[in-house]
Parts: C-alpha cells; sequence; structure tokens
C-alpha cells in the first residue's frame, strides 16, 4: 500500500510542496482547502502533469477534512500569509483559530499521522498544534529551520560563487528576527566560512538570513515566499517516510534541552520514522546562549497569548 501525504492548504505553498512530495515518488497527495475548485483543480493538473515530469501517484483534491484518513504526514500550510509591514505576531490570531479547526480534525481523521506545520507565526503555531491534538511531541514539529538554513546556505554559496551542494550551515532559534544563524558551523566543503568570508561580510549575511522571508515579501508586494518553504517542508516528509535519519534543525517541543522548558523553538534533531528521534545539544557560545534564550523568551511571550 501506498503511504498517503495530505497537505492543508492549497496556496502556493501547499501545492508546490504536493509537487515535490509527488516528483519524490514517495506518497499519494491529498490537497485540501477550504475553497471550493481550488484544491481539486490543482490536484489535477499536478497529475496531468506526471506522464512529463515522470513520477506516479495519485493526486486528488478535497474541501473534506474527512479526507484527512489515512495519512501518514500531515503538512499543515493553511493561514493568512504574511503582507507588507506584517509582523509575524500580527497573524497570531488569525492563524490560531484555523490551526485549532485543523488539528481538531488531525486528531479526529489521521491520530497516527506525523504534522508538520508551515504556518506563521510558526514556532507558536506547532506549539499549539501539539497542544491542540495531544499527539506526541515526536510527532509534531515545524518546518522553520530547515527553511531558514536554506537560505543561510544560499547566501553563502551566492556570496563565494560554489555549488550551494557544498554548503553546509544551520540556523536555530525562532523562526523570526530573533532566529541564530550559527556561522561557526558553516562550512564549504568543510572549509569554515570564517576562512573564506571576512566577517564583518559574514554578518552582513547574517542579516540577510534573519529578514529572508520579509525580503521576499517586499519584492512580492502581494504575497509571499513558497518555492523555499515548500521544499523544505517536503524534505522533511521525505525523511519521516524513508527513514532518512536527517540531522537538521526542526521546531520541536524542548523540555530542559538547552535550558529551555514547554516552548517550541528551532534545534538540530535527528528526523526518522519515529520523527523527531533526537535532539542534538551542541555547545554554544555566551553569546549564542543569550540569543537562543531571546529568540525563546518571543516565542514564550507568543504562546502566552494563545487562546485556551
Amino acid at each position: 500500500m501506498r503511504r498517503k501525504v495530505s497537505v492543508v492548504g492549497a496556496g502556493n505553498v501547499g501545492a508546490s510542496c504536493a509537487l515535490y512530495v509527488s516528483e519524490m515518488e514517495i506518497a499519494d497527495v491529498t490537497l485540501i482547502d477550504v475553497v471550493e475548485g481550488l484544491p481539486q483543480g490543482k490536484a489535477l493538473d499536478l497529475f496531468e502533469g506526471s506522464p512529463v515530469r515522470g513520477y506516479d501517484g495519485a493526486s486528488v483534491g478535497s474541501n473534506d477534512y474527512a479526507s484527512l484518513a489515512g495519512s501518514d504526514v500531515v503538512v499543515v500550510t493553511a493561514g493568512f500569509p504574511r503582507k507588507p509591514g506584517m509582523s509575524r505576531t500580527d497573524l497570531l490570531a488569525k492563524n490560531a483559530e484555523i490551526i485549532g479547526a485543523v488539528a481538531d480534525s488531525v486528531k479526529k481523521h489521521a491520530p497516527q499521522a506525523f504534522v508538520i506545520v508551515v504556518t506563521n507565526p510558526l514556532d507558536v503555531m506547532t506549539y499549539f498544534m501539539w497542544k491542540r491534538t495531544g499527539f506526541p511531541k515526536e510527532r509534531v514539529l515545524g518546518m522553520a529551520g530547515v527553511l531558514d538554513s536554506t537560505r543561510f546556505r544560499s547566501f553563502i554559496a551566492m556570496e563565494l560563487g560554489v555549488s550551494v551542494s557544498d554548503v553546509m550551515a544551520m540556523v536555530l532559534g525562532g523562526h523570526g528576527d530573533a532566529m541564530v544563524p550559527l556561522t561557526r558551523f558553516a562550512t564549504v566543503s568543510g572549509i569554515p566560512v570564517s576562512e573564506l568570508i571576512p566577517a564583518a561580510r559574514l554578518e552582513e549575511i547574517v542579516t540577510r538570513t534573519r529578514n529572508g522571508g520579509a525580503e521576499i515579501v517586499s519584492l512580492l508586494k502581494t504575497g509571499s515566499a513558497y518555492y523555499a518553504p515548500a521544499s523544505s517542508a517536503a524534505q522533511m516528509v521525505e525523511a519521516i517516510l524513508k527513514d532518512k535519519k536527517r540531522v537538521v534543525p526542526c521546531a520541536v517541543h524542548l523540555d530542559g534541552q538547552y535550558g529551555l522548558k514547554d516552548v517550541y523553538l528551532g534545534v538540530p534533531i535527528r528526523l526518522g520514522a519515529g520523527g523527531v528521534e533526537k535532539i542534538f545539544e551542541v555547545p554554544l557560545t555566551a553569546d549564542e546562549k543569550s540569543a537562543l534564550s531571546k529568540s525563546a523568551k518571543e516565542v514564550a511571550e507568543m504562546i502566552a497569548e494563545l487562546p485556551h
């Protein structure tokens, strides 16, 4: 029997994620959205492209959350997009209402599924999903760390004119202005980037990484990023369904790690068939610890504003 991935939200992020998962040939895909005809049309379009792109698998669209039944993984992209001048915290109340409804439906129709949250403000929405579903913390995680890290990697590769495949980098913390790009752990084929990029210029790249989402929002004017977020979520789906044991930063529940409790925050994990199989506690400098604690505080303050 084929595996099943359901993507809730058939907008740009959700539809792109469905495409990437289909092209990986790791699961049948169900697109779910409240807008009548939207998920059905995009799923049909996706399937009609399969003979050209050479992927096999079903893709269907639905307006009914009951279609979540049988899902191995649920990717949640539904929510209001961030607009120019809007902070992620501005999205809190609107998107909490949406995530609450999705969480109740996932709990009812797909009680054994893994849940990957993409909706912003991401760390807070992931916490809310975990609380609302009551699922084990290993099965509810957020996408942001993979996205922030791939942006960091892209900017380093762009700066040096090298293959993105040779750049490894990691970003911790919340998905927002207080994220913590770890320059000490960034390498190009094992060479520390600090040996290749002057400190001042590297700091500019760190700043651009922090503002990566806002930069795209300002350029698009009427939308937000979707290729990179969708590919990041698809990579996480693949790691779970193929049990790849990938070491990637994801928003996960912390219970004492890094001195933080009862908060979702981006940290390096081992991602496989068990979901969050291990949280790695890497040694941090005093400045990095301070930055991570600041990021956690911002997330915790928003969590406190969630409906109960």
